[in-house]
């Protein structure tokens, strides 16, 4: 039988997880190991999305009767406060969280939320492919059973706010949304604002409604989610990498045959590359349909730029102890 892409359409976002588990299960073959994807993010042209879904048709095609991955999306499964528990619970096999959901379990994590680490994606991915890179992908693998499968780049990341940001200065006072990151809050902090972690399902209605005045994201999570309506601009400060951990459990990995097990990794490994090669366009593009759209993106000049990254710098200083110094000068200077 022929295998159908398993991500969840948006008629089907508007039925129960429950719903969601019969009607998606059921495009498998009878006999079928079913391997659960879970994440948290909506629409169809995001990075995570597609590449979610080509890591199943590629599964569900290469190793058709052995195994069907159903992919969940826009956290109609589990969002980001229950899904790490559900992959250690077995209730679902795959995730693609934010690096930034990390530091808890390894405070190595914390580089790729170092800001201005990174000049561009490229800079990053190349750091990925150091020893210190791949090592983190093991880095939970003992205390925790979580298994790094790759790293899926999303984009550099922007402030927007309910007012214009040219310097960080023009933040202070502001409320901005940030992920569950020890470094992210500092960054703010810096800045002279208030950091507030939030799930990213709740940013948009967190915005809208005033919660929070500001957040910090990718070219194609600010299109997707359609923050820049909720905005009064966003700022191209290129401060920061977001970037996921396309992941597992040892437990899920370990129960593979050895011939399935490398059949599934090296699936694995194709997808992170093909969907890394193209998140640039992506990105592009959507910054773009955002201009189209009617939001407004400013531009800094060197000079402002300059002072986006004096502001931050010390963040690094501060992390140095957690992170380690070898790591922080690999990544640089990848």
């Amino acid at each position: 039988m022929k295998k159908l892409s398993l991500a969840l359409t948006t008629l089907a976002l508007t039925f129960s997880a429950g719903s969601a588990f019969a009607d998606s299960s059921s495009a498998c073959d009878a006999g079928e190991r079913i391997v659960k994807f879970s994440h948290v993010t909506g629409g169809t042209t995001h990075p995570k999305v597609v590449a979610a879904n080509n890591f199943a048709d590629r599964v569900n095609k290469e190793m058709n009767g052995k195994l069907c991955v159903v992919v969940y999306p826009n956290s109609t499964l589990f969002g980001d406060s229950k899904e790490l528990e559900a992959l250690l619970l077995g209730d679902v096999q795959l995730l693609a969280p934010s690096l930034s959901k990390f530091g808890s379990y390894s405070p190595k994590y914390g580089v790729f939320d170092l800001p201005f680490i990174f000049k561009d994606m490229d800079h990053a991915i190349r750091f990925t492919k150091t020893e210190e890179g791949k090592d983190l992908l093991m880095a939970m693998e003992d205390n925790a059973g979580f298994v790094g499968l790759g790293y899926w780049m999303s984009g550099m990341k922007y402030f927007s706010a309910n007012k214009k940001l040219i310097l960080p200065s023009d933040a202070e006072g502001l409320k901005f949304r940030v992920q569950t990151s020890d470094v992210a809050k500092s960054m703010i902090s810096a800045m002279g604002a208030s950091p507030q972690a939030m799930a990213f399902s709740e940013v948009y209605g967190a915005l809208q409604t005033g919660v929070v005045d500001g957040q910090e994201n990718t070219w194609s999570n600010i299109y997707t989610k359609k923050f820049y309506e909720v905005q009064d601009s966003i700022t191209e400060t290129n401060h920061q990498l977001l970037a996921y951990l396309f992941m597992t459990s040892k437990d899920f990995l370990d129960s593979l045959s050895t011939a399935d097990r490398e059949q599934f990794l090296a699936i694995a490994d194709t997808v992170t590359q093909e969907a890394n090669e193209s998140v640039k366009a992506k990105e592009a593009a959507n910054r773009a349909n955002i201009l189209k759209a009617g939001g407004k993106i400013n531009t800094l000049t060197a000079e402002q730029r300059q002072t986006w990254v004096d502001t931050m710098k010390p963040v690094w200083k501060k992390f140095e102890g957690d992170i380690g110094k070898d790591v922080i000068n690999a990544a640089a200077g990848a």
